[in-house]
């Protein structure tokens, strides 16, 4: 396996100590037009818009090639798709894509991102069925355009600060185990079964953690990190950034001189289901609680003095084992051909492969972390198991260490070994990883921490 780091060090950093760090940022309007498919197909089209939805981030400059951060209100931007982001927004911030993380909040009343699969669906005249490929384009272009444009506006960083604070009644861990180690129930993002919303909350991160930049007293950013599924209710064609991006609303007003992004955490088998039963009225109470959250958090930072040379990005770049893909690529390929399955499911279909054949074909994908200072925040892929952000803390337990998933959608689940033999929808249904995985991802933590 290929370990690559993009470290600054030696007479490099002599060189850039005599640089500021300065940070640009940047905020785009990514809603889709109404008819265009959300959740990759697996729900109703768009018919209204509750609220809009959003590509925000920011850029860092100073510190060798620019580094670009970015955070969109979409269910999943995978493979090809992902590919397509990285390399545009690295082009307007004139870097390289290796530099630039993207990932999506995973909001289910949103798009969906996958072009490889999106030509498998056109192939079996699906075209536009799953992905809105015009509107996804010009989506990309346009937050390339603001990249590009928040270059000339970019401020000169003095200090960064870290800060976390618990989140109260939202969190709760989506597969309850019965006595024989299996999984029992799977609690997802809303529940009214007796059983689910009396169980424990389970393994969550139950904080919200805020990294900022400042020019001397003055905020510039404030990103937060919260590691759950962000749906209240959904599947009903009407576009919302749901309580996660209702939370970051409410910051963005009352701190209006600091752009405020969000990121998702290692979300994959933690939801709300323990606290919501999918009432309306139940999103404006996550919102509220993890506004509450995101509000601590900041207010508990400790800043420190920053320069460029304070700064790394270090990159691995990994091969996840596929599960079964390889073996049953002939029968998604007839499930994709069939047109008695339903289209959702040939969607799915489509998504497999587009997976598989990148894999097959060698392709890689990057684990990175941005070091500043003593903080250390990991950008990740797919929907990661809450246990290794856990892990990952553990690693660094005397850093603050946050956590962004959801960057490459391409895997699906990825699931701890244990996760695997334990069954449930995660791992037995939707993943498109192998046991084996937990042993990649645990030794690229090690190596992007140490």
């Amino acid at each position: 396996m290929r370990w690559t780091f993009w470290i600054v060090w030696g007479w490099a950093s002599i060189a850039l100590a005599a640089e500021p760090l300065r940070i640009a940022s940047f905020s785009v309007d990514v809603t889709p037009p109404l008819g265009s498919p959300l959740c990759d197909g697996l729900v109703i089209p768009a018919e209204k818009v509750d609220d809009p939805l959003f590509a925000r981030g920011v850029v860092l400059l100073g510190a060798g090639p620019p580094i670009v951060l970015c955070a969109v209100d979409w269910v999943g931007i995978g493979n090809d798709g992902h590919d397509a982001w990285r390399e545009a927004l690295a082009k307007a911030a004139g870097t390289d894509a290796v530099r630039v993380a993207v990932h999506t909040l995973h909001q289910h009343d949103a798009p969906g991102c996958d072009f490889a699969a999106e030509e498998l669906l056109a192939s079996v005249g699906l075209a536009g069925k799953c992905f809105d490929v015009p509107f996804l384009r010009e989506a990309i272009r346009r937050t390339a355009a603001a990249v590009e444009a928040s270059l000339s506006r970019a401020q000169t960083v003095t200090h960064v600060g870290v800060g976390r604070a618990p989140v109260e009644r939202i969190a709760s861990n989506r597969r309850i185990l019965g006595d024989d180690g299996k999984v029992k129930v799977v609690r997802f993002s809303s529940s009214r079964i007796p059983e689910a919303i009396a169980a424990p909350e389970g393994i969550i991160d139950p904080y919200c953690r805020c990294v900022s930049f400042w020019n001397g007293d003055r905020p510039l950013v404030s990103i937060t990190y919260y590691a759950t599924h962000p749906q209240s209710h959904y599947g009903k064609g009407a576009v919302s950034a749901e309580f996660v991006g209702l939370a970051r609303a409410e910051r963005q007003a009352a701190l209006p001189e600091a752009l405020h992004v969000h990121f998702n955490g290692a979300g994959g088998n933690v939801a709300a289901g323990k606290y919501n039963d999918g009432a309306p009225e139940r999103r404006a109470e996550l919102t509220a609680r993890l506004a509450a959250g995101m509000k601590a958090a900041f207010e508990n930072t400790r800043k420190a003095a920053i320069t460029a040379a304070d700064v790394e990005w270090r990159v691995v770049p990994v091969t996840l084992p596929l599960r079964d893909l390889h073996r049953d690529i002939a029968a998604r390929e007839k499930m994709l051909r069939d047109e008695t399955v339903a289209p959702r499911e040939r969607g799915r279909a489509a998504r497999d492969l587009s997976y598989a054949r990148r894999v097959l074909a060698g392709r890689t994908i990057d684990l990175t972390c941005l070091k500043l200072g003593d903080a250390y925040v990991l950008h990740l892929p797919g929907e990661l198991f809450i246990e290794y952000q856990l892990l990952a803390q553990q690693l660094r337990p005397e850093h603050f260490v946050a956590v962004a998933a959801y960057g490459d959608y391409g895997p699906g689940y990825i699931g701890t070994a244990v996760a695997y033999e334990q069954g449930g929808y995660e791992t037995s249904v939707v993943s498109r990883t192998a046991p084996e995985v937990e042993d990649v991802l645990r030794r690229a933590l090690e190596h992007l921490l140490h």
